[in-house]
């Protein structure tokens, strides 16, 4: 899904570009040999209307496949099965879609559901306690016709169990499937039709607090199996970065098992290189459609170290993925100062000064793709006494 910044949604939770300049791209891709090791970590083919099997066909390159609400997990799970060799199947539910799910108390019984419109009410009304002025009285009247206009067109909600039941299902019947696309996100609005094109946005966001109880049980999920996540974070720095940290303390080396994809990444290069020192898990991938307008995006791909960075195009139409992944691909390139294969030869494979940006992007594919991440040990450093008496001790600052 898209991280755009702003509060408009692009009509598609990829791009709305038009496809029609795909073949004008492949003119500069480069040959077979080298697209066979090129991985586009985040898309979502599956968004578009229909999928051609000559389109898959000409695929040259492995797609990471995300879903994203109800509707789309098994048509992942269909174009999975279909192309085993091409798609890796991801299976998650997407903020944008978490108003559908709602949470029991421990103890209650999720096989009851909530009232619709109880449910909805409580999450875009918060509560409080103030007295309410005429004129924001006048805005209270407004989002309550609002709601009224909303509520018919919303589905009734699911209880996060049987999402995480049917999430297993899914993950299970696929070894090298994995969770995604989930995550973070404080700038998206509930619109009044999500195919609509243009949206009609809402006033209504979903708070902050019911996100993270649908993201972290879905975590949950993945770090029990074992599953590596492809993650969406817009306008959610703090929160992010504490829930990296909560899961970290909680799991342990079972969290660092996993590996944990930054998608279109929307942290700053600051906030991004104190992640990355602080979990050996995390990696970072960036998209031209998404990322390419960032005033960040070279500061970013220069912090990120050379074995963390990977590359995805976040489209939606599956002719669009390798020359957008390629684009991508070429940034990158220009920032590390690596160079661009035209032709792949196995022979570089044993000289890594002699490897391009695909070959390394490869490799940091399979180190994502394998995870099981060993924590860094602590720098140590002596302290100042006499030599017959030296020891070390933890750098608190590492």
């Amino acid at each position: 899904m898209s991280m755009s910044s702003s509060d408009a949604q692009p009509p598609s939770p990829a791009t709305s570009e038009s496809s029609s300049s795909s073949s004008s791209s492949s003119a500069s891709l480069p040959g077979p040999d080298v697209l066979r090791h090129v991985v586009d970590v985040h898309c979502h083919p599956t968004d578009a209307p229909s999928i051609s099997a000559e389109s898959m066909r000409r695929l040259g390159i492995t797609v990471c496949a995300m879903s994203s609400m109800q509707s789309d997990q098994t048509k992942v799970k269909e174009l999975a099965i279909g192309y085993p060799e091409k798609v890796v199947p991801c299976f998650g539910y997407h903020p944008w879609f978490s108003h559908f799910i709602y949470l029991t108390r421990p103890g209650e019984d999720d096989s009851n559901p909530p009232d619709k419109e109880e449910h909805y009410r409580n999450l875009f009304f918060p509560k409080s306690s103030k007295p309410t002025a005429d004129k924001e009285k006048s805005k209270d009247d407004e989002r309550e016709r609002e709601f009224l206009s909303l509520l018919p067109t919303l589905p009734n909600p699911r209880a996060l169990s049987a999402i995480i039941t049917e999430l297993r299902t899914h993950l299970t019947s696929f070894p090298n499937a994995m969770l995604g696309e989930v995550g973070l996100d404080r700038v998206f609005r509930v619109s009044f039709d999500y195919y609509a094109s243009p949206r009609r946005l809402t006033s209504f966001t979903i708070p902050v607090e019911h996100q993270l109880a649908i993201l972290e049980g879905q975590l949950e999920l993945a770090v029990e199996l074992g599953r590596n996540v492809s993650m969406h974070s817009v306008k959610s720095q703090q929160v992010t970065v504490e829930l990296l940290a909560r899961m970290k303390k909680r799991f342990g080396e079972r969290w660092n098992r996993i590996s944990v994809d930054m998608h279109s990444c929307g942290l700053s290069p600051q906030t991004w290189k104190d992640v990355e020192r602080k979990h050996e898990n995390i990696f970072l991938s960036l998209s031209t459609v998404i990322n390419h307008n960032h005033g960040s995006l070279r500061d970013l791909i220069a912090q990120c170290s050379p074995d963390r960075i990977l590359a995805e195009s976040d489209y939606n139409d599956i002719d669009m993925s390798t020359p957008q992944t390629w684009d991508m691909i070429k940034i990158i390139a220009d920032v590390k100062g690596w160079p661009i294969e035209s032709e792949w030869n196995e022979e570089d494979e044993e000289d890594e000064a002699k490897w391009g940006v695909v070959r390394r992007l490869e490799k940091n594919w399979f180190r994502f793709k394998i995870g099981n991440h060993q924590e860094r040990q602590k720098k140590k450093k002596k302290n100042k006494r006499p030599e017959y008496f030296s020891e070390e001790s933890d750098d608190p600052k590492d």
